[in-house]
């Protein structure tokens, strides 16, 4: 071979060589863009595993309708959603033809009655209360399915409030033994009342509740509020109770071991209208459970999420939900759901 055609051999040689390599980067151009979809099909993949959670094991019902809700959010691709939940395409569509099941149609009835009754409260109630409040009304409904729908319809009630120590025990007066020993199981009116105090904050400071509970009918019978906690915090609430109740002799008081409660003035209107005094062991509040569970029910649903501005706007509000509401519109368990004053009123007919 002369040196011009071996000049041109190599020429040739070159520009073949350099086309194979050119050919070579366009093909891993190409396989770096598939590896990129891959991983991030791989991404999406991991994000619906993410959010479907335990649907993966669920049943094919459960399945169709994640599906069904993803792709009308986000848009995810249908056909993708199927491959990585393990169910077939068909299938989904045929399940989006069929009609909605009795159960399904059950739920969407009680939804709207569950917000009815949900918005009864100044501050929503729980599920135990809605399921009380509807079999009352004649509805079978468990109370696993009303936590279920209220779970998915967010309805939340308030949470409660932090308890904090308010009674005075410490002192040399003269304490009267637990006579009511716990037995809440009262069936009629006046025979059991129970009292406390609790706090209540303003921006001027603390102001504090004097309540005595019926614990026959749930009712709150007295109440007193005041700017110090003293004993004529509690001669004004047992006070208005008397007024208002007119008990017959022989009605057991009983309060916890406070100071206020242990007075001479306090214990002279018991003995002046034939009460029989009781008050709980030394540090354990269950043996006045039935007002403590009052003044937790009370703080959670007061109409005020803000701090009050003196006693008197306590005093105000503490009227109006235990007129307006407490006595007259919320059902209790304790009285099969029934408001306390729909109990006293059944008892008299």
């Amino acid at each position: 071979m002369d040196e011009e055609g071996w000049q041109d051999e190599a020429a040739g040689g070159a520009a073949g060589s350099t086309e194979g390599r050119g050919g070579f980067a366009s093909r891993a151009a190409s396989g770096d863009r598939a590896a990129q979809a891959r991983a991030r099909a791989h991404e999406k993949a991991a994000g619906v595993r993410k959010k479907s959670g335990g649907v993966l094991r669920a049943a094919r019902r459960v399945k169709f309708d994640f599906i069904a809700a993803e792709n009308a959010h986000d848009g995810l691709d249908v056909k993708f959603m199927c491959r990585e939940l393990g169910v077939s395409r068909s299938g989904y569509y045929d399940y989006l033809k069929r009609p909605i099941s009795q159960h399904q149609r059950d739920d969407l009835a009680l939804v709207p009655m569950i917000h009815a009754e949900f918005q009864k409260h100044p501050r929503g109630c729980g599920s135990r209360m809605v399921t009380g409040a509807l079999r009352a009304q004649g509805q079978p409904i468990s109370r696993k399915r009303v936590r279920r729908l209220m779970t998915e319809e967010k309805l939340c009630h308030r949470l409660k409030r932090r308890f904090v120590h308010t009674t005075q025990s410490k002192h040399e007066r003269a304490v009267a033994p637990n006579v009511l020993e716990r037995d809440f199981a009262v069936k009629a009116p006046n025979k059991v009342w129970v009292s406390d105090i609790t706090y209540l904050h303003t921006r001027r400071g603390w102001c504090y509740l004097a309540a005595v509970l019926d614990v026959g009918s749930r009712k709150l019978v007295g109440w007193q509020v005041g700017p110090t906690m003293e004993e004529s915090l509690v001669l004004g609430a047992l006070t208005y109770a008397i007024e208002q109740r007119n008990p017959p002799p022989g009605l057991i008081q009983h309060s916890d071991r406070g100071t206020q409660y242990a007075g001479r003035a306090h214990r002279q209107v018991l003995v002046d209208h034939e009460m029989v005094c009781s008050m709980s062991r030394h540090g354990n509040c269950w043996d006045n459970a039935c007002i403590e569970s009052f003044f937790s029910t009370l703080k959670r649903e007061l109409p005020n999420d803000h701090v009050f501005d003196d006693w008197h706007a306590v005093d105000r509000a503490v009227f109006e939900y235990v007129e307006a509401y407490y006595n007259t519109r919320r059902p209790h368990s304790a009285l099969g759901y029934r408001t306390p004053n729909e109990y006293e009123q059944s008892l008299a007919v």
